[in-house]
């Protein structure tokens, strides 16, 4: 399996970026194509002890850098010699099995929707992330990428998000929920009242497990596996649960170092606290899918550290390997509205 990496993508790049994909070559047996700025990744491999470029490492050299000041919407256009778009246009030649970037997150979905190209059938590309919660997480489709959506929208996301969480997060089956103010089926505006519908039809013939609606509250009381809504509510629960994880850490740290009996306790913690660290850790997921894209692209988190982009490889290479483009492409026309069939 060849990885093609962005090299030159997020505000650690191309340092941590270089040392997290050399780390993947040697744990997880990946080939790598590092695109970039050619010298600078070779400096990166020489500081990393590689004098030579290591077997199984491919460079492409592009002289260009998509930054955050960028227009998300044409910097793939414009910057043709940038690294992610060199990256994107590898993976729509054939040259790799899936792209992972930690560039702009506008510039990298519009530049897949552009160059890699949607799924056929498939109206908009969603991002996927997978919140810590639970024995499985929980995934929130959309987060962030379409702000406005329609019913049938929120219908394709359910059945990609349905086919993600079995195939990547090992929910036999897994519960669709649509996120709402309410549980109740009459809840919500005319968006949620339309996706209801289509969903529980979908649900009702057997397709997905749909279980109805689900309020924030319900969201990591683990009332569904997969949580489905628009990228503007999508987004602001997602921004909600990460502000609220670091307060409550940064809360923790301050009660156990308030006293010398509360330090205490904190040794006989010290185990159980590092688990519950590593199991919010945005390190270990290292990254988004982004769902409906008709090669696996996986957007690492802009901060990203070499540990970060090693699991965010580690994702991309278990979505090439768990087929869920395949199972969409396959299952397109029950994800389409029946006047369209």
């Amino acid at each position: 399996m060849r990885i093609i990496i962005d090299a030159m993508g997020g505000d650690n790049a191309p340092g941590e970026i270089v040392k997290g994909a050399l780390r993947a070559r040697q744990e997880l047996g990946v080939s790598l194509t590092l695109v970039g700025r050619a010298e600078d990744i070779r400096a990166c491999l020489k500081a990393e002890s590689a004098e030579e470029v290591p077997g199984e490492v491919e460079i492409v050299d592009a002289r260009e850098i998509i930054t955050m000041e960028d227009d998300p919407s044409t910097a793939t256009r414009r910057k043709k010699d940038a690294s992610m778009t060199v990256a994107l246009n590898l993976l729509r030649d054939g040259k790799g099995d899936a792209v992972v970037s930690a560039g702009s997150t506008g510039a990298l979905l519009t530049g897949a929707t552009l160059i890699v190209k949607r799924i056929r059938g498939i109206r908009r590309a969603a991002m996927a992330p997978v919140l810590p919660a639970g024995e499985h997480g929980i995934m929130l489709i959309d987060c962030g990428a379409n702000v406005e959506c329609t019913p049938e929208y929120l219908l394709q996301f359910a059945y990609m998000g349905s086919f993600y969480a079995k195939k990547m997060m090992g929910c036999e089956n897994p519960r669709i929920g649509l996120l709402n103010v309410g549980t109740e089926d009459t809840k919500g505006g005319e968006l949620q009242h339309e996706a209801f519908a289509l969903l529980k039809q979908a649900g009702d013939e057997g397709r997905i497990n749909f279980v109805g609606n689900v309020e924030g509250t319900g969201v990591f009381a683990g009332a569904a596996d997969v949580v489905v809504t628009d990228g503007f509510t999508g987004n602001v629960l997602l921004k909600g649960v990460e502000g609220t994880i670091k307060y409550l850490m940064k809360s923790l740290k301050g009660v156990f170092y308030k006293s010398t009996k509360n330090k205490l306790a904190a040794a006989v913690l010290k185990n159980d606290l590092a688990a519950m660290k590593k199991s919010m850790d945005v390190n270990e997921v290292g990254g988004t899918a982004f769902v409906g894209i008709s090669k696996p692209v996986i957007k690492a988190h802009g901060s990203s550290n070499a540990a970060s982009f090693f699991s965010a490889i580690r994702q991309a290479v278990a979505f090439v390997d768990a087929h869920v483009v395949e199972d969409i492409e396959n299952n397109i026309e029950y994800m389409k509205l029946k006047s369209e069939n």
